[in-house]
Formats: structure tokens, C-alpha cells, sequence
């Protein structure tokens, strides 16, 4: 060895945590981008499959397949009466849930003291965004199926008709109501504090403060989390099979818009239910997967709507 080369320098104990330390980012970076590609390629593969056997359907009978209703013969069927029960639920729930869930959200982070009350709210409100489905789906069918619904008391009590659209879009706006609360408080919740100050430094009361400053800016978070929303309860399938009792059908009795909310229905997600489980083949291996590439467009274009609202209300841009 030279005299000039320089010796190796132990490493102080440091210098050992540190490398400790990058090791460890290291690894959990691997982690984390393995949970990523594992994600990935379980969602290729469960697209492949399903566009693999929607192909002969988009590629033979498209336009047919949008426009008809449901059929017992394969060749003859269509999801149209799918997309008009979802777009009725979607109408109800967006009338029921979000102006409860975006006045809450107000009143919580604007008007309500900080006590043990609303703390217990607070917590109550996160704690129901993670009820199973199922459980809002048995709370709608005692509520507006069944107890706001016909019953045997001389017609004097039928509010919603049974297992209606009516009823399936209250159910879905008391599940999505949670989420509503919770994505509008964050919303309003993160405008800054010095806006609102500078309110109240030139006179103005709180709710001058509320509707000229906190929702105009709070506005971009507030409709991307409510539509963000609005498309998890689009591809719901459980609340509503137990709300409409079984698969549901959509009447063709000639009703007003207003009365076929009142009417029997079915929507995307119990199309596909339903003819995932028929004993037909070309239910379960071609119109089925159809149906959910028409559920996934539908729910794709409710995301998109999502973001431009987020960009075109956004103060920043």
C-alpha cells in the first residue's frame, strides 16, 4: 500500500444510523412501489378479461346494446333501462345528500363551538363513512321501503312507493352523506384563516364572511369530493338489491318524469348482478362484461366532471 493512500475511516455510530437509515427508506420505497405494481396488474387484469369478453358486444351491436332494455333473449337485450334507474338515483341523491352534507359541513367548522358535542359529531360523522354498504342498504329497506313505503293502513302512509328509485336514491344519499360531510369540512376547513380575518376587520357579519370568502374558495374541494362521491354510490349494488328486494325491473307504464321516480327500477350495478349469475352464457361471459365497461364510462365521465369543476372554480387558475 502507498504511503499517500488514504485509510479506510470507521464509521462513528452516526455515521451507522444514517446508513441504517437510507437502507430502510430504500426498503420501504421498494414496498411501497411493489404494492403499486401488484395494483396495477390486478386491475389490467380483471380490464383484460372484461373487455376480452365485452369485445363481440361493442364491436357487433353497440348501439342497440345502449338503446334496449332488458330481455330474456341474449341477442335482444340492452342496458338502457340500467342507465336511466342510475341516472334517477343520481338526481335523488344529488337533491338529498349534498345540500345536508355541504350545510353541515358548514355549520360544524364555521358556527359550531369547540365542545365535547361536536367532537362526539365529528367522530360519529368519520365512524359512519366506514359502515359497510349492506348495513345503509337494511337501514333503507326498514325506512323508506318498508316504513315510508305502502302499508296496510288505508293507503294513508306511501311516501316513496316501496322498492322505487325514490327509495334507492334516499338509501344511497344517506351512505354518501358521511363522505359528503367530511370531503366539505376539509374543504372549508382549508381556507386560510387570514381571509376570514380580514372579513371580519372590515365590518362584514359571519355570514357575509361565509358566502363571499370561505365557499367561493372552498368551492373546488367542495365539488370534487360531493362528485367524487356521487360516483361511489353510481356503482353501489348491494344497498340497492336489498332496497328493491331483488334484481327490480324499470316499469314501462307510460309515467310522468316526476312519477317514474315513484316507480319500480333497476340500475347499472344490478344489471350486472344479475346477469352475472344466469345460467346463460352469453349473460355472464359477453353482456355482463358489456354492462361494466357502460358502468365504468359512466362512472369515468362523472370523475371527469369532477376535475373540470375543480379546475374552472379553482381561484388559483
Amino acid at each position: 500500500m502507498a504511503a499517500s493512500e488514504p485509510l479506510a475511516r470507521p464509521l462513528t455510530g452516526s455515521g451507522v444510523a444514517a446508513r441504517r437509515a437510507r437502507v430502510g427508506e430504500h426498503a420501504f420505497q421498494a414496498l411501497c412501489l411493489l404494492a403499486l405494481l401488484s395494483g396495477l396488474a390486478v386491475l389490467i387484469a380483471l380490464m383484460v378479461e372484461i373487455v376480452q369478453g365485452a369485445a363481440s358486444v361493442i364491436s357487433e351491436r353497440l348501439g342497440s346494446f345502449i338503446s334496449s332494455g332488458l330481455s330474456t333473449f341474449p341477442e335482444r337485450a340492452g342496458v338502457w333501462q340500467g342507465i336511466v334507474g342510475s341516472v334517477q338515483i343520481a338526481v335523488i341523491t344529488i337533491a338529498a345528500a349534498f345540500p345536508v352534507g355541504i350545510a353541515t359541513a358548514i355549520y360544524i367548522e364555521e358556527y359550531a363551538t369547540d365542545n365535547r358535542l361536536t367532537r362526539l359529531l365529528d367522530i360519529n360523522i368519520r365512524n359512519l363513512a366506514g359502515v359497510p354498504s349492506i348495513v345503509y342498504g337494511l337501514l333503507g329497506f326498514a325506512i323508506f321501503t318498508r316504513f315510508l313505503g305502502p302499508r296496510d293502513l288505508g293507503g294513508v302512509v306511501n311516501l316513496t312507493g316501496g322498492g322505487t328509485a325514490l327509495s334507492g336514491g334516499l338509501t344511497l344519499a344517506i351512505l354518501v352523506l358521511p363522505i359528503v360531510i367530511i370531503t366539505s369540512a376539509e374543504a372549508v376547513r382549508a381556507v386560510p384563516r387570514s381571509l376570514r380575518e380580514a372579513g371580519y376587520g372590515l365590518g362584514a357579519t359571519r355570514w357575509d364572511v361565509t358566502k363571499s370568502l370561505v365557499l367561493p374558495n372552498a368551492a373546488p374541494g367542495i365539488l370534487t369530493g360531493t362528485i367524487l362521491a356521487l360516483s361511489r354510490a353510481i356503482g353501489e349494488t348491494a344497498p340497492l338489491l336489498v332496497v328493491v328486494g331483488g334484481l327490480g325491473f324499470l316499469s314501462t307504464g307510460g309515467a310522468g318524469f316526476v312519477e317514474s321516480f315513484r316507480e319500480p327500477f333497476t340500475a347499472l350495478p344490478v344489471v350486472v348482478f344479475n346477469w352475472s349469475r344466469l345460467p346463460q352464457a352469453e349473460y355472464r361471459e359477453a353482456l355482463a362484461p358489456a354492462a361494466i365497461l357502460v358502468l365504468l364510462a359512466f362512472t369515468l365521465t362523472l370523475n371527469a366532471f369532477a376535475i373540470y369543476l375543480r379546475n374552472r372554480y379553482d381561484p388559483d387558475r
